[in-house]
């Protein structure tokens, strides 16, 4: 709905000035802002204009005026009417910033949008005031949207009749054409769709008023020749070569006319204001007319941009605006062309559309089309300022905790992907460490010791395993020179190491001095606020002082070793994204899915889980050393090392499907996790978890609100709505666990806005019910 701006002229005169109120508010209510303020004398004005019009007048460029008055075209004058059109508009824009009239204009820039369609309706009993240029006000032309319109300060309401005709019935008078070319206005009214013309072609003044009298018309249209008097008080139109009618000899059939539902008058003729004038005494709902003698190519020109936009839907203020500023173009042969054009209105009425001047449906269907356009209109706004309010609440990180237990319950829910056949996991329990202390073997400080993990190696070798992970801190020198020998020379040994943090005081492990620096990867875990690991650091720049020197996580490197033989190394695309074959590892960012201001440092992914508890086959350190050994079982494979003890020191962490400490899972199956699933995306296809882009997200939550706004609709019961609300929730929860096979989906922002709109909704409709209710 656009705006209604109406400035009222009091008593006053341009050697006195003018009191001005200015009215402002919605279409078809009443103005909500009013302000009152002064135009100050300005006696050279209506002079201004006096020269203006007669430099316009001494042109002649072939006007619809009487036919002995025409004159031939001068161009030598052009320039003296656009010298003087130029200079009217600046006396007149310098009048109308004057500063008494400062409120009017604070308040017009306060409350109107120039983005907003706004009408507006000057009400004057002056002449002169009505004559000037007010298109041209500095003000009016920052809004693309505003039109003028020009109204008498009394008016009435005219009861509009109950029924509509079918079609737009137009009355098209063709007056005396001597001189000017009255066939294209009738070719461009014929072209009119769903409108049936009814043309009079140089009537005598009895048939005229017999036609005015006999239908129900909805346009009075007027081509040919017209003037008004001096004074613009009344005007004159020339039926034909002989006859000629003022408005006041057509009273009574127009008055008629208007009663039986004409809407709009339009005389595409010259010097209308005094036929607008007479016109309005009878409270005719609009007029477009012509404020100046009008060229002919310009009346034909005007009437043709000004059907095609009203008659294909636009409003009759802004078919009138675009018409006219259409005129430009031909302003270098009819200076001032844009002028001319100019809407008089009844305040009292509102200007109808095209399809509003004919019966389309059934007032029945009238009834449940607005019924159905209102709720359209309602439900779009009310979901829209509910997605923005939960968008807005989510960027604020309000909704990061729930987001995220949500997405935790949704982990725990997916199947188990079944074992990874690639890995095999040597693990050291509580037994094993047990076991070594039992056999006096030195520990020193590690959970394995030299003896045992020389064994192992030396076994391990013997099999072939593409790669072999220790994941054991060993920041100190081997004493027994076979483990040395054997740290030095196992090639596809990958050892671990840590990075330090200096903003968390965390100052890091040496990497095992026997270990090559190429065969290092750092263990550092990303955690979120509550300790539980989500997300899977791949890369990094160490810290200056880091004590660790590797770049890459060390469940990168053993994918590294593992993935060589095929051919497939790592590159880095130009976003820095790491690139694996044909996969893409997508850096997060510090806005993704539910977090919403996480450290997004280094090339962090989301840790895609294979399975809550048996990733990999394991086997136990003691039982692996003491037991014959499958071949098949290690060659070819990542064999990894690690603690899972709980007793000494538990190298353990919480994770989607636990955070206490008798559900967390031990880092080397943590280490597990993200070697099988870069292996898996690489080498077998499966998803790696992303997240989408903030506007699909944002799509994706005002689509579940505007689902929210269609069960309102519904004007179910309580407890069925309620009920429809839970189904409709669970659908959402299914959708999105389904997708976070490979994907993170809202779903706490997207069922918060599906609720607050059906509440939202439900509230409205039951606060509107009872005001219906009560009148």
């Amino acid at each position: 709905m656009g705006k209604l701006v109406v400035l009222k002229f009091g008593e006053g005169s341009f050697e006195q000035g003018f009191a001005v109120t200015l009215e402002i508010g919605e279409e078809r209510e009443r103005a909500t802002a009013e302000v009152t303020g002064k135009l100050p004398s300005f006696p050279e004005m209506p002079l201004y204009y006096s020269h203006w019009q007669s430099s316009y007048r001494q042109i002649g460029n072939r006007y619809r005026l009487h036919a002995d008055k025409m004159q031939v075209t001068n161009v030598s004058m052009i320039q003296d009417c656009e010298n003087a059109s130029h200079i009217l508009r600046d006396r007149f824009n310098t009048w109308l910033r004057a500063e008494e009239f400062r409120p009017l204009r604070e308040k017009w820039l306060e409350k109107l949008s120039s983005t907003e369609e706004v009408r507006v309706i000057l009400q004057t009993e002056n002449s002169q005031l009505q004559l000037l240029p007010w298109h041209l006000w500095d003000l009016l032309e920052r809004y693309p949207k505003a039109e003028i319109a020009l109204s008498s300060p009394s008016y009435d309401r005219i009861q509009k009749p109950s029924t509509k005709n079918s079609l737009v019935n137009i009355l098209a008078i063709v007056g005396n054409s001597q001189g000017i070319d009255t066939q294209a206005d009738q070719a461009l009214l014929q072209q009119c769709s769903n409108a049936e013309v009814s043309f009079l072609v140089e009537p005598q003044r009895q048939e005229l008023t017999e036609h005015l009298w006999g239908k129900n018309w909805d346009i009075l249209f007027f081509a040919g020749h017209s003037s008004s008097n001096k004074n613009g008080e009344s005007g004159r139109i020339y039926l034909n070569k002989t006859d000629s009618l003022t408005i006041g000899e057509l009273k009574y059939a127009l008055k008629k006319a208007i009663e039986n539902g004409l809407q709009l008058a339009i005389f595409n003729s010259c010097d209308g204001l005094g036929l607008a004038r007479e016109l309005a005494d009878l409270q005719i709902p609009q007029m477009i007319v012509m404020r100046e003698p009008v060229p002919d190519l310009v009346a034909k020109e005007f009437l043709k941009y000004f059907l095609e936009g009203y008659a294909s839907g636009k409003s009759l203020y802004q078919a009138v605006r675009q018409a006219r500023e259409r005129l430009q173009g031909l302003e270098d042969k009819f200076p001032c062309a844009t002028w001319l054009p100019i809407i008089c209105q009844n305040p009292a009425q509102i200007a109808p559309t095209w399809d509003e001047l004919r019966s389309t449906e059934t007032k029945g269907e009238q009834n449940l089309a607005l019924s159905i356009r209102h709720r359209l209109t309602t439900t779009l706004l009310s979901s829209l300022a509910i997605t923005a309010l939960v968008c807005g609440a989510r960027l604020l990180g309000f909704l990061e905790n729930p987001e995220i237990a949500a997405y935790d319950l949704m982990m725990r829910q997916r199947p188990a992907q079944g074992v990874d056949s690639r890995l095999l996991i040597i693990t050291i329990d509580d037994d094993d460490l047990a076991i070594q202390r039992k056999n006096n073997e030195d520990l020193i400080g590690a959970s394995i010791s030299e003896k045992s993990l020389n064994k192992l190696l030396a076994k391990l070798n013997q099999y072939q395993p593409r790669a072999i992970g220790l994941d054991i801190y060993r920041d100190f020198k081997a004493k027994q020179p076979d483990l040395i020998t054997r740290l030095q020379k196992t090639q596809n040994l990958i050892g671990v190491c840590k990075g330090s943090d200096v903003t968390a005081n965390i100052s890091g492990n040496q990497p095992p001095p026997e270990i090559p620096t190429t065969n290092l990867g750092f263990s550092d875990f990303i955690h979120d606020r509550d300790g539980v690991i989500r997300r899977h650091l791949l890369f990094m720049n160490q810290e200056v002082t880091s004590l660790c020197p590797a770049p890459f996580a060390f469940s990168l490197k053993l994918a590294f070793f593992y993935l060589r033989p095929s051919g497939i190394e790592p590159k880095f695309t130009p976003e820095g994204n790491l690139q694996l074959g044909k996969t893409i590892f997508e850096n997060l960012k510090s806005r993704s899915g539910g977090y919403q201001n996480i450290d997004a440092n280094g090339g962090q992914i989301l840790l895609n889980y294979r399975s809550p508890k048996q990733i990999a086959e394991q086997v136990k350190l003691t039982q692996f050393l003491s037991s014959p050994i499958n071949p098949s079982a290690i060659k070819d494979k990542i064999v990894l090392i690690g603690v899972v003890a709980k007793g000494d020191s538990p190298d353990t962490w919480p994770t989607p499907y636990g955070v206490p400490l008798d559900e967390q899972m031990p880092g080397v199956l943590v280490q597990a996790q993200m070697i099988s699933q870069i292996l898996s995306a690489v080498q077998d296809g499966r998803p790696l978890l992303r997240v989408w882009s903030l506007w699909a997200e944002v799509a994706w939550i005002w689509g579940w609100s505007l689902i929210g706004g269609v069960l309102a609709w519904r004007k179910l019961s309580l407890p069925w709505l309620g009920l429809a609300v839970i189904i409709t929730s669970s659908v959402l929860y299914l959708v999105c666990s389904l997708l976070i096979v490979g994907a993170w989906v809202p779903f706490v922002p997207s069922a918060l806005s599906l609720v607050a709109t059906v509440g939202l909704l439900s509230i409205y409709t039951t606060i509107k019910a009872r005001v219906v209710s009560r009148k």
